[in-house]
């Protein structure tokens, strides 16, 4: 990665007011809802601290380091001791300290700096002082001062920081969930009676292991490894990745007393209809500033030309991109919103109007850029109608409205727009693995006894080493060599928590057919990571049978051939010193392959993928022979709707190309 050039600095502005210090109101956004902050997370009650604001931006015509970037350093150049653009895991800044309210609205609230006041909307009680616990606070680098833009990636480039990318949302994810399920093991044993976020905890752990994104330099325009449509479940994955890094102020800016001359800069924005007066249309937004508002958002004074709203007006007059990233309701988050990055906009235009409440507030137009993919919300909306109205929104290009014949729980589609391509007609459904009947005589197969729901020292959670596989919601907690569920013998009801893979398929799929890919699947829910998406199904052959079978030149799916992904999810061996990779239950090496010539599902065709978004997890719940587990497939990371799913097959390059399935 070349270095950043100098060039000359934001010119000064005749008569522009000092805003070397502030009030800072940030544009509060509606929280994600649930629980609290974690111990040593945020902490409350600090009064904001002096920096020193002078440093030197190194910009170009527009204010803004441009940073270029070739194929073969990249790698090099993202070493965290390397001077460099993107450093993978650095330490951020404290970007909390609290912010007391004192009346009505929000210009009653204390001066702070603009990363120390990011006000969390939680229930905060005041505690007498001999009472207060003061915890030890940390004390972490500060974010930096310097604005870059990245440019001139090469498609080396981005695939490694996608995976850089990947791999954080993957702990973040991991952490997520597992932060909840050892609440509800302390609280069932009695130790704890409280439950933390799992999203601030997973937060937390990653910030104080150096693992946040993007924070050596503040990136404007587009950040390297994340995608336009890319779709996260928590606000503090945007700060963690430094997509956003505000926990709750939908406008992200370098504040002026950081900043060389004096002038705030903006770098994103969050729109999700926290201000009345906002107008969203997509390509074009109205988007209100911030200030003004009481504690429940109503408008109630009068704002001002600063902080956020300064940043905007000096973005739109340098000309300097902005982030756009999208908040919708959405029933299945925990917090039950969704982010959606939607890409960059230009600010356009700004003036300062009456609002419906009746008080002057300032709006900025935003203009979307031209040659960016189609917008994340946009395919949300499209993926929404397509599960309810498919042929209005797509009149051509069905072949099946239901691939399964309704042996699923939900419709599996089925649409070709290319060419003449019908093969997946020609094939019967298989809902589930065929295995051979003396399988089932191997071994015994005892159930557990939980009458209204498995317990930690049930039967079927002692044969997972004493931990249940899942959470509440069904997420797989971390990757395993086999997973227990609780099958026909058990006497627990079908709601069990260790009844997961067995239930169906819970999305609503759609096999298609891509010129990059042959046929591919996709779906049109979003699925979060960590959930099960389907059984991997076909005819199970012994060796003997399978020998038989490729000679006559067949292509058959070996599930010992598949990658070990499971061993990444739930992979914490940079949170924890004394991580273990999960080696319990241990199997014997798979000796069997399976057969999906004729009995195939929707899994059958799903792409191979060295980067994937599915890893295969191997599952027993009917029979106890642990040589025959059923391939389940999980979600390795978030999936939007209409994202191609692809599973890493784990073959050699000879094999792969003769995956005649998909191609």
């Amino acid at each position: 990665m070349n270095s950043v050039l100098p060039s000359p600095r934001f010119p000064d502005l005749n008569g522009f007011p000092d805003t070397t210090a502030f009030r800072v109101e940030p544009k509060l956004e509606p929280l994600d809802e649930d629980l609290e902050s974690p111990p040593g997370m945020f902490t409350p009650g600090s009064s904001a601290r002096n920096r020193n604001p002078g440093f030197d931006l190194n910009a170009n015509a527009d204010g803004v380091a441009s940073v270029g970037t070739s194929s073969g350093v990249s790698k090099g150049a993202a070493a965290p001791e390397a001077s460099n653009v993107l450093s993978e895991f650095n330490r951020i800044s404290e970007i909390f300290n609290s912010a007391f309210t004192s009346g009505g609205c929000e210009e009653e609230e204390s001066v702070m700096e603009e990363e120390e006041r990011n006000e969390l909307a939680l229930a905060i009680v005041a505690v007498p002082e001999e009472q207060a616990i003061v915890p030890k606070k940390i004390k972490y680098p500060p974010r930096s001062n310097e604005l870059v833009r990245v440019t001139n990636l090469t498609e080396e480039d981005e695939q490694y920081y996608r995976e850089i990318v990947r791999r954080a949302r993957m702990i973040f994810d991991s952490l997520s969930v597992s932060a909840v399920v050892d609440d509800d093991r302390n609280i069932a044993g009695g130790t704890f009676d409280r439950k933390t976020r799992g999203d601030t905890k997973a937060a937390g752990l990653m910030r104080e292991c150096g693992l946040w994104l993007n924070r050596d330099k503040r990136i404007v325009g587009a950040i390297p490894g994340i995608e336009i449509g890319d779709v996260f479940f928590f606000r503090m994955e945007l700060c963690v990745l430094g997509l956003h890094g505000q926990v709750q102020a939908g406008i992200d800016y370098l504040p002026s007393n950081r900043s060389s001359n004096g002038e705030p800069v903006a770098t994103s924005v969050i729109v999700s209809g926290g201000y009345e007066d906002d107008e969203d249309s997509g390509y074009v937004i109205t988007y209100t500033g911030h200030g003004g508002q009481d504690k429940n958002g109503k408008q109630c004074a009068h704002q001002k030309l600063e902080g956020g709203n300064l940043a905007l007006e000096r973005s739109m007059h340098y000309e300097v991109e902005v982030r756009v990233i999208r908040g919708f309701r959405y029933s299945g988050a925990n917090s039950g919103k969704i982010y959606v990055y939607d890409g960059l906009y230009k600010v356009v235009d700004t003036w300062f109007d009456v609002g419906k409440s009746g008080f002057g507030v300032y709006k900025f137009k935003l203009v979307r850029m031209e040659n960016q993919p189609e917008m994340g919300s946009t395919i949300l909306k499209m993926a929404q109608m397509l599960k309810t109205k498919p042929l209005d929104v797509r009149p051509r290009g069905y072949l099946c409205l239901d691939l399964s014949g309704k042996k699923e729980t939900m419709p599996v589609l089925l649409f070709n727009d290319i060419d003449n391509d019908q093969d997946p007609l020609h094939h019967q459904y298989l809902v589930s693995t065929v295995i051979p009947k003396y399988v089932f005589q191997v071994g015994s197969h005892s159930g557990c006894e939980c009458i209204s729901g498995c317990s930690f020292d049930c039967l079927c959670i002692l044969k997972n080493g004493g931990e249940f596989p899942y959470d509440n919601k069904g997420m797989l907690i971390k990757g395993k060599p086999l997973v227990f569920e609780c099958g026909p013998q058990c006497r627990c009801p079908p709601t069990c928590r260790n009844r997961v893979s067995q239930k169906g398929v819970r999305s609503r799929f759609e096999v298609f057919r891509s010129r990059e890919t042959g046929w591919g699947v996709r779906s049109l829910d979003l699925i979060q990571a960590g959930a099960f998406i389907c059984e991997y199904a076909g005819v199970v052959l012994t060796r003997d049978q399978a020998q038989v079978i490729s000679m006559v030149g067949d292509t058959l799916v070996y599930p010992s051939r598949f990658a070990e992904r499971w061993a990444e999810w739930g992979e914490l061996s940079q949170i924890y010193s004394d991580y273990v990779r999960p080696s319990y239950p241990a199997i014997p090496p798979l000796d069997f392959a399976m057969d999906v010539s004729s009995l195939r599902n929707v899994a059958c065709y799903i792409s191979h993928s060295n980067s994937p978004n599915v890893f295969a997890q191997f599952v027993l719940f009917d029979h106890n022979n642990v040589m025959f587990p059923r391939t389940m497939l999980f979600a390795m990371e978030n999936i939007p709707p209409l994202r191609e799913l692809s599973l890493d097959y784990g073959v050699a390059e000879e094999w792969t190309a003769k995956l005649a399935i998909c191609n």
